[in-house]
């Protein structure tokens, strides 16, 4: 599928979601080593669909950091009931760097904040700077980024079928604008990221009072008035409330600076990459390795790309 923009395209891409994805998604794949290689196989092959599909102007991409976050010290709990990664997971972020790297896109990292809070200050800047934004992750979160020129390019399962998300598609799933999905979080809680929310507000109440007052502080402005079990539970919930909401909210303003001139997608050093690609037996990939990534903004590339990443 193929998408038409009007103005400059910046292309956001979360790398450690879309790493997570590529892990689960992809067969077990190992070189002649041993090396366990194929989250990296498979991210790698979502950039060159992502260049196909999305014909990017410019190109950025952040992961996260090892470093806690502001939200780990405002919250122990934060995050507290994930499972670790598998160690042949970790093993692989250091090469998915590399490859991002030998294709000459600047990665994006700050120590305290996640990865959804370098992209959400990035499209903010980039929108300020008259330039189109697509976020690319496996992480929902960024929903809340969605506005007029700021868009979420999500795969549904796996790295399969990708869905578009514009404001419509937003209130589609979710019934509410993007930019209440942290009030949302503030009501229901987060099970994935242990945020808790209100203790008995459920999906259904959470919405119900999202459309009826707003937002969260809209909601214990008006509080006194709600009546019932509900209204009982905001009253006992609203510090759980409010943190959750800035747990769950995606920071606009951390210390980084966009320099598009930077991040265009242009030449690079293709010696460079094939080095990289032979180094985790990347032979298919190789050959798919344009003389210029600018190569992957041709019309007349879209067949020969779409066939090679049937699997997607």
């Amino acid at each position: 599928m193929w998408y038409y923009f009007d103005m400059k395209r910046l292309v956001l891409i979360d790398g450690n979601a879309l790493l997570h994805r590529a892990y689960h998604a992809m067969p077990k794949l190992t070189t002649s080593s041993g090396q366990v290689v194929n989250a990296v196989y498979g991210f790698t092959n979502m950039l060159f669909r992502v260049f196909g599909d999305l014909k990017p102007d410019y190109v950025v991409v952040s992961f996260d950091r090892k470093a806690p976050t502001f939200r780990h010290k405002e919250f122990d709990g934060y995050k507290a009931k994930r499972p670790k990664m598998d160690d042949d997971l970790v093993s692989q972020i250091g090469p998915v760097h590399e490859v991002v790297e030998g294709l000459n896109i600047p990665i994006f990292e700050v120590d305290g904040f996640e990865a959804d809070d370098v992209i959400g200050t990035l499209a903010t800047q980039a929108e300020r700077a008259g330039v189109e934004t697509v976020v690319v992750t496996g992480d929902r979160d960024a929903l809340q980024l969605v506005n007029d020129n700021v868009k979420v390019w999500c795969p549904k399962k796996g790295l399969s079928d990708p869905i578009l998300y514009d404001e419509a598609e937003v209130r589609k799933k979710y019934g509410f604008r993007p930019g209440q999905l942290a009030d949302f979080k503030g009501l229901r809680g987060d099970p994935s990221d242990n945020i808790p929310g209100v203790n008995g507000i459920g999906e259904v109440s959470a919405k119900k009072l999202i459309e009826e007052y707003g937002d969260l502080e809209s909601i214990y402005e008006h509080v006194d008035e709600i009546e019932g079990k509900v209204g009982e539970k905001l009253r006992e919930g609203k510090e759980d409330a409010f943190m959750s909401k800035r747990l769950g909210e995606i920071v606009l303003d951390v210390p980084i600076e966009l320099d598009l001139e930077k991040c265009v997608l242009s030449d690079y050093d293709r010696e460079r990459a094939v080095e990289v690609f032979k180094k985790y037996e990347f032979r298919r990939l190789i050959d798919r390795l344009p003389f210029n990534v600018n190569d992957f903004k041709k019309e007349k590339e879209k067949v020969e790309i779409e066939n090679q990443l049937g699997l997607f």
